[in-house]
Parts: C-alpha cells; sequence; structure tokens
C-alpha cells in the first residue's frame, strides 16, 4: 500500500497548472487507533455509576460543541472563565463522523469518496487540520488540502469544476474571537442542517468516549493540496464581466471604479488581488488584505462599528466609488457607498430587495423576524412579498429554499448579520457573490447615464426611531444553560398570551405565525428549532403601535437576546420597563437571568 500511496504523491505532485487534481482512485485510509471496551472501562472506575457518569461527561464534551448547524468552541487559552473544549481529539471525532456519514449517505461502496478542507488564518488552524485530515482518512475518505480559504469556496468546491469534491470542511469561527474556532459542513447539496450536525456529533462523542488513543499524530499520505481560490475567483470574474458586457472593455469592466476593500485580515483579501484588480479596478486604499490569525486590527465582522467606520474613512479620503467589508470566511459582508453611508443590516437588505426585485418583480423575500417595519413597507412598495422567520442564517435560508419548492418564487433570503443567500446562486450565503451583484449594479447604472450610486437606490428606507440590543446571561452552568435559557422563553410567551402584558401581542406575518419557537412553518414538515424565540407587537392603550420586541436563545453564547425597536420617542425604555416590571420580576426569571443591561436601560434609556 505505501508504495501505491507514493506513486499517486509522485503523479499528483506533478500536475502544477490546475487549480485541482484529477480525479485519482486511491484504496481507503484507514489508521488504527486502540479502543478501550466496556469491559476495561469498569476495571478503571470504581462503580458502575462512576463510569456512566464519566462516559456521559466525555460524551456532552462533544455534544456541547455543536453550534446549530456548525461546531464551535475553544481552540486556544486566553479567555477568561472559558477553557479550551475545542480539542485535537474532538475534531478528529467529528471529522471521522461526517466523513462516514458522507460515505454512508452516497450509498455507493465502488467510489472513493473526496472531501475538500479549507480554513481562515485562525493560528489554531493548522493543528486542527491536522485532526481533520485523520479523521476524514480514518473514515475512508480521500483528503484534499485547500488552504486558506472561504466558506462559500469549500461549498463551490463540491459544484464547480473541474473538481466537484462529495463534501467539503470549512474550519471557522467567523467573527469571533482568535480563541476560537469551528467547522462547516457541506455537501453538493448545500450546508448541513441543525439536525443533520446533531447526527454526526452524536456519533462523534461515542467515538471520542470510547477512544483510548484519544487522536492520531501521524497520517499514512498528505492530503492532496490544491488551489481551488483560483478557479471561485475566475468564476466570480466571469460573472462579472458576462452580466455587465461592457461595450467598450469586455475583460476590464471596472476600469475607472476605485473599489476599496476591508478584509480584516481574514479570507477575503483574494477578491482583491485575484478578482477586482484583474477586471481592471483601483483597489488603491484597501485595508487589512493580509492573513493574520490574530486580526490585530478589528474584528473581521460587516457589523462591527470600527470596521465600519475605518471603511468609510478610506471610501471618503480616496474618493472611491465602493468599499466593502467582509467578515473572516466571506460568507458576509456589508458596503459604504460613496458619500460614506453604510450599508449593513437592514440597508443591506432593502439594497439587495432592490435589486433582486429589478430583475425578478413580486418575488418573496425571507428575512430573520429583527428586521425593522420600514423594511417590509421598503420591499412591499417596490412589489415583493416580506416574509419573517426565525433568527439564525440557516433557518433563513432554508426557509427560502423550502418556500421555491413550494411554489412561492423566492430569490432572496437574508438576515440581518449580512448572510444572504440567492436562488441564482444555489441558495448559498456568499458576502462576495452578494458583492458582485451589487458592482454589476453600480457598473450598469452607470453605463445607463446615472452619476448616483448605489445608496440611490434605498434613498426610500425609512431608519427605526429606535431601537436596542440588550442581553442577560443565563445563571446557570453551561451545561443547564440551554434548558434554563428555554424556560424563561417559554415564560415570556405563557404571558403574553395569559394577557399578562397588555398591549403585547406575538407577531405574524403571511404563511409564517408564531407557535413552536417564532414565526414557525404551517406546513407539514416544519423545521427543527435549534433556539426558541419569540417576537411581540407592542401596542400603547390606545391601540397604537409602539414597535416590537424580540428575545431569543442564543445558540452561541449562555445568554437570551433582546432586540427592540420603536416608531415612537421613548418608546424601547418604556418596552424595556414592561419587560422588567410585569414579566422578569413578577415571574422570578431574575431569579435565572442576569437583568443588569435591561434595568440600566429600562432606568436611564441608554447602557452607560
Amino acid at each position: 500500500m505505501a508504495s501505491t500511496f507514493s506513486s499517486l504523491q509522485t503523479i499528483n505532485s506533478s500536475i502544477t497548472n490546475f487549480p485541482c487534481v484529477p480525479i485519482i482512485k486511491k484504496p481507503k485510509l484507514h489508521i488504527s487507533l486502540s479502543k478501550t471496551s466496556i469491559s476495561s472501562l469498569r476495571v478503571e472506575c470504581c462503580s458502575s455509576s462512576t463510569k456512566t457518569y464519566n462516559e456521559d461527561e466525555e460524551m456532552d464534551k462533544i455534544r456541547r460543541l455543536q453550534n446549530g448547524s456548525d461546531v464551535r468552541g475553544v481552540a486556544l487559552q486566553g479567555e477568561k472563565g472559558r477553557s479550551v473544549d475545542l480539542t485535537p481529539p474532538a475534531v478528529e471525532a467529528i471529522a471521522e463522523s461526517f466523513g462516514e456519514w458522507v460515505i454512508k449517505g452516497l450509498n455507493n461502496k465502488e467510489k472513493v469518496v473526496m472531501v475538500s478542507l479549507g480554513k481562515d488564518p485562525r493560528i489554531s488552524g493548522n493543528t486542527l487540520s491536522v485532526a481533520v485530515f485523520s479523521g476524514l482518512a480514518r473514515a475512508g475518505c480521500m483528503v484534499f488540502d485547500m488552504g486558506l480559504a472561504t466558506t462559500p469556496a469549500c461549498f463551490m468546491s463540491t459544484i464547480l469544476p473541474p473538481c466537484q469534491y462529495d463534501a467539503s470542511i470549512m474550519m471557522t469561527a467567523s467573527h469571533l474571537p482568535y480563541t476560537r474556532n469551528g467547522l462547516k459542513f457541506f455537501t453538493k447539496k448545500g450546508g448541513l442542517t441543525s439536525v443533520e450536525v446533531e447526527e454526526i456529533c452524536e456519533e462523534a462523542a461515542r467515538k471520542y468516549a470510547n477512544r483510548f488513543t484519544k487522536v492520531s499524530t501521524t497520517l499514512p499520505t498528505r492530503p492532496t493540496k490544491v488551489d481551488f481560490m483560483s478557479s471561485y475567483a475566475k468564476h466570480l470574474r466571469d460573472i462579472i464581466k458576462e452580466r455587465v458586457n461592457h461595450p467598450n472593455h469586455y475583460d476590464t469592466p471596472l476600469k475607472g471604479f476605485q473599489i476599496i476593500v476591508n478584509a480584516g485580515n481574514g479570507s477575503g483579501g483574494f477578491f482583491t488581488w485575484d478578482v477586482l484588480d484583474k477586471l481592471g479596478a483601483d483597489t488603491f486604499g484597501s485595508l487589512h488584505l493580509n492573513p493574520d490569525g490574530m486580526f490585530p486590527n478589528h474584528i473581521p465582522n460587516p457589523e462591527d462599528k470600527i470596521a465600519m467606520s475605518l471603511t468609510r474613512a478610506a471610501v471618503l479620503e480616496n474618493n472611491a466609488d465602493l468599499g466593502i467589508v467582509f467578515d473572516t470566511d466571506v460568507d458576509r459582508s456589508g458596503v459604504v457607498d460613496s458619500e460614506g453611508n453604510p450599508i449593513n443590516g437592514d440597508r443591506l437588505i432593502a439594497l439587495m430587495s432592490a435589486i433582486v426585485l429589478k430583475e425578478h418583480p413580486g418575488t418573496t423575500i425571507v428575512t430573520d423576524a429583527r428586521t425593522s417595519m420600514a423594511l417590509t413597507k421598503f420591499i412591499t412598495n417596490k412589489g415583493g412579498q416580506h416574509c419573517l422567520y426565525r433568527v439564525g442564517y440557516r433557518n433563513v435560508i432554508d426557509k427560502g429554499v423550502n418556500l421555491d419548492k413550494d411554489g412561492v418564487e423566492t430569490h432572496l433570503m437574508m438576515e440581518t448579520s449580512g448572510h444572504g443567500a440567492l436562488k441564482e446562486n444555489h441558495f448559498l450565503d456568499d458576502g462576495a457573490y452578494m458583492v458582485v451583484k451589487i458592482i454589476i449594479e453600480m457598473v450598469r447604472m452607470k453605463l445607463e447615464g446615472s452619476e448616483k450610486g448605489i445608496g440611490s437606490l434605498i434613498k426610500d428606507l425609512e431608519e427605526p426611531l429606535e431601537s436596542a440590543e440588550l442581553r442577560m446571561v443565563v445563571l446557570s452552568e453551561p451545561r443547564y444553560a440551554k434548558a434554563k435559557a428555554f424556560e424563561a422563553i417559554e415564560a415570556f410567551r405563557t404571558y403574553i398570551e395569559q394577557g399578562s402584558l397588555p398591549g403585547w401581542e406575538l407577531d405574524a406575518c403571511g404563511d409564517c405565525w408564531v407557535s413552536d419557537g417564532c414565526l414557525v412553518d404551517t406546513n407539514d414538515d416544519p423545521t427543527a428549532i435549534d433556539a426558541y424565540m419569540y417576537r411581540a407587537k407592542v401596542s400603547s392603550e390606545g391601540n397604537e403601535e409602539h414597535g416590537w420586541v424580540h428575545l431569543r436563545q442564543s445558540i452561541h453564547n449562555p445568554n437570551i437576546a433582546v432586540n427592540m425597536q420603536s416608531t415612537v420617542p421613548g418608546g424601547c425604555q418604556y418596552m424595556a420597563k414592561v419587560l422588567r416590571d410585569r414579566f422578569l420580576l413578577p415571574s422570578g426569571m431574575d431569579k435565572i437571568l442576569d437583568v443588569t443591561q435591561i434595568d440600566k436601560y429600562a432606568t436611564s434609556g441608554n447602557l452607560s
């Protein structure tokens, strides 16, 4: 077998002019590790009850790493009150279980299953990559190393020639601190659901708990390195060239445009030199393009005020046409228009809605339930349909997929965080593709003789008068935090349904309604709930609508997020006061939740 691997490596290393290696059948890889049997566990433990407790504890270490449709954890020391839990042994067990899950799903014993791995620049990436390679090889997969990559590129590696792998993993923790890391999973069908990731983690938990030697340290063969990012970048360039179809310079349609990119030292720098520069754009003044896993300048996040402020300053200083802000793994983005106006959150959804509704009049647009009433008005005034749904980018995207499948034309799904997916792009949340759509529209407007920037497309969007986001930390051990948060969220629903909060009514929209969770499907195949949440409309005694309050159990951290928007001055402070005085204190929820932020805001109207 060693000679076979050696020959294959020689063949692969000789292929240097292709972004992805051709499909070469390799024998399945197996790494022999000793396992602890149940009987040996009995010898090590004092009693059967101790054994059961220890096994449960070991399995819970893996279960707690599930983060909705992703896996996330602490990979490095450095966070106060948090210990490292995303260890190489844990990652190997999860990767092995994912590989087995993919193989089982393909149900083709003759096929060699190929899986790619990409990663963002986090400093824990190299160590954890070895664990992923080991786990996939142990499952019997052929492994391809994409190196520094983006989350959307990992999915595209499963469908874009010449690679078309069977599955892919992206190692990232998005905008979270450098100490964190995680895994996102893809097949040709798209990202995995929360239920599928739970199944994989459950199997990984069993492996982890019963494995004596926790992790492999050597591989029988190195994974094949591939340069897929070049193929992905060319794919984006071709889309811009074809859709702009510039009458004078087809291959350089961005000639004459200055575009600033702020990659935040994440994976997004490629968009500058491998997309924009090659299309003729002037990218002078771009920020933080070099990958640095310590993220020394600011959090790579289009919602981050520092990131948007620095990009705004660069746009104005250079008199640029557009500024772009990517998150770490480029599945989210935000922009700054030529006048320096930040476009993220509701404003980005409005901009994308305006572009999509030009191409697909009357289409349905799905967003999370934190979007403003003004956004609904903007979408409906442009002839679109607005469907509110549960918070969580996977929830929003899956809702759009299901609606479209049921005959409700749905071309855009976006969350206020910047995750956005388009039907035309495989329902994939791709920050780079979103920016491509905006750039195409900007160039088209110029070719049509307009001197207005892309910001003019959302001039009719009204801003909410007031908005606030507060947090209530769950006062519990991490293992019990989800259950306690669920208890509080359900108590909130009960108080509203019983009329204990006069003028508060559980919200509803279109074919979505508030029942088990928030704005949940009415069809026969509802999506599984990964986090509980409710949104309530709040009206005054005269039945005049004040705004809304949204309570959501976080899947990232042990807390409950409280979002509020109001159409009247002082409305958010009033709603926070009612929430505290008529729900949190009477229900006793202040005993299991830290209500400090609610109390401070209700008293003073701010958190300072």
